[in-house]
């Protein structure tokens, strides 16, 4: 995959520049712009959990496979080595913290979470 498809992000401040870089590279691989925003949003609560709650950045990765965008978050060094739990209903609206994983679940066509290469990695896929 070229570079230009891929993008580290190492502290909050890359969070903005993140969302741009996967709102154009989104469009540029010819998802629609109401479902490259749903993907913005997706992405930047990975990136933004993967800031939180690890010991580091991480990397988005774009590309396009069978009728679909396919986008991998990777986290950089973990603290420890859980995968995000996905298949829970959205916690309730007086609950602190929580939502983002059911939000990155209910806004795509599929999640699917492993662990690879020392890093946990969240693909996500959108229909074109």
């Amino acid at each position: 995959m070229p570079d230009e498809w891929r993008m580290l992000y190492a502290v909050a401040t890359d969070l903005s520049a993140l969302r741009a870089f996967v709102a154009a590279r989104a469009a540029a691989l010819g998802l629609p712009e109401e479902r490259a925003e749903l993907l913005v949003l997706a992405v930047s609560e990975l990136a933004t959990n993967t800031l939180q709650h690890t010991g580091g950045g991480g990397e988005v990765a774009l590309r396009t496979s069978r009728g679909r965008l396919v986008c991998d978050v990777l986290d950089g060094a973990l603290t420890h080595r859980t995968t995000p739990a996905f298949g829970h209903a959205m916690p309730p609206a007086d609950a602190l913290r929580g939502r983002g994983l059911a939000i990155v679940e209910h806004l795509c066509d599929e999640v699917e979470t492993s662990v690879i290469a020392g890093a946990t990695r969240v693909r996500i896929h959108l229909d074109l």
